[in-house]
């Protein structure tokens, strides 16, 4: 290849992208292509275009004991009272991305190594879920900073891979598909025991209030005086202990999918820092390594805010 033709094809190179006369670029990682500063200030686009997120006074929390770090793995209660003191659900669960969320938290078993059956009726949810997420402002920056890199050539492609990374089935026990990344981080499961995965703030509220999850303590309390906040519970569901689950509370489920498949698709297995209203913050991600779909996709394993 001529060094005009090389230079003028870098972008794609990197990106595994299509050249221009269709062939098919080299794979090479796309995380050496998106500097720390671009990644820093798409995450603040993405926040300020969080216009569903929950507002001052639209969440009350009862954080009550801090626990320190000798003491995070006790699983004692030190906590009388629950953590969602109010959460105003007529403003915030009629929102459109909100309620097709909840709409989907009844889909999965919990129990690591139990099939999960996707029924029509459940796969039409998940793509209402989509089309929803779609619809907002902070899905699109997502779009066209993945377009703008290369990583997508359409929002359709993006939409169908964004379904196969997070919707995509997999195993994680017994061999039967019985995982994806939104049942993992989203709904939460339960494996040895103990709860894996469960990052997302409307799920614990929507269980605390159903009287399934036993609040014990926070770890960390993020510096964010509005929301969304990032903080660490230590938590019972039934009877199985969460000793360090960590969340964006008050975010709104569009900005969760966006970030951490921001993190996800730049910063895969890695610490990924982000920027949200001028103060910084980390998400860990990781890829499932034993399967994939497609052309090698990769499907995500988990996503969440790293707590100090």
């Amino acid at each position: 290849m001529e060094n005009w033709l090389l230079f003028a094809c870098l972008p794609y190179l990197i990106h595994g992208a299509r050249l221009p006369d269709g062939r098919a670029g080299l794979l090479v990682p796309s995380f050496y292509a998106v500097s720390d500063s671009e990644v820093q200030s798409i995450s603040e686009e993405i926040y300020a275009a969080d216009v569903n997120r929950a507002v001052s006074g639209d969440i009350v929390l009862s954080l009550q004991y801090q626990v320190s770090s000798s003491q995070i793995n006790e699983g004692q209660d030190y906590s009388s009272q629950r953590l969602f003191n109010y959460v105003n659900e007529g403003k915030l669960f009629s929102k459109p991305t909100f309620a097709r969320l909840r709409d989907l938290l009844n889909n999965y078993d919990r129990m690591a190594g139990v099939a999960e059956i996707i029924t029509s009726n459940e796969d039409e949810e998940i793509n209402a879920f989509l089309n929803e997420i779609f619809k907002t402002q902070v899905i699109d920056k997502l779009y066209h900073f993945f377009l703008s890199k290369g990583y997508y050539t359409s929002k359709a492609e993006f939409k169908n891979d964004l379904k196969q990374m997070w919707f995509g089935m997999y195993s994680r026990a017994n061999g039967v598909l019985d995982s994806s990344g939104f049942e993992h981080v989203f709904h939460g499961e339960i494996k040895g025991g103990k709860i894996s995965g469960f990052h997302n703030w409307v799920h614990l509220y929507m269980l605390e209030k159903q009287g399934q999850v036993n609040y014990l303590s926070y770890s960390y309390n993020g510096p964010w005086t509005d929301f969304p906040d990032i903080l660490a519970f230590q938590y019972k569901w039934s009877n199985y202990l969460k000793s360090l689950g960590s969340f964006f509370v008050g975010s709104s489920p569009e900005f969760d999918i966006a970030i951490y498949t921001l993190c996800f698709k730049t910063r895969p297995d890695k610490m990924c820092n982000i920027h949200l209203g001028g103060r910084a913050a980390q998400i860990q991600t990781w890829t499932w390594t034993k399967s994939s779909y497609g052309n090698g996709g990769k499907y995500v394993a988990s996503s969440y805010p790293n707590s100090p």
